[in-house]
């Protein structure tokens, strides 16, 4: 028998958020293929990039958690992201492959800075 694993879905990460969408802002996503609650850095356009805890451009800084699954591996494409203001379920975030627990740290420190805490 063959084992089904659903992607994680839209918003599956929140635990609570502000009234009306203050916690959310619209954004683009310059590249990956990504699945809601993955964790975002900004890089130098302002774009959203899947987070890269050993770069030093700034990508290695955690800035948003990802609302919606993004294919955005081919070109830019929009998105919505948490950025302020709300909770969000640790096992429910996805962290780049081979992140050391140390480097998942510091980026959820880095979110906890911005009002986005991770329970």
């Amino acid at each position: 028998m063959a084992i089904h694993k659903e992607p994680r879905r839209a918003g599956e990460h929140v635990v609570s958020e502000a009234n009306g969408a203050r916690s959310r802002e619209q954004a683009t996503l310059a590249a990956g293929n990504c699945a809601a609650g993955t964790v975002l850095a900004l890089n130098a356009t302002g774009d959203y990039v899947p987070l890269d805890p050993v770069a030093t451009d700034g990508t290695q800084t955690a800035k948003a958690v990802l609302y919606a699954p993004v294919d955005a591996s081919t070109a830019p494409q929009p998105c919505v992201v948490h950025v302020r203001a709300c909770e969000v379920h640790e096992e429910a975030l996805t962290w780049p492959d081979g992140a050391s627990q140390a480097q998942i740290d510091t980026a959820t420190n880095d979110l906890v800075g911005l009002g986005v805490i991770v329970r």
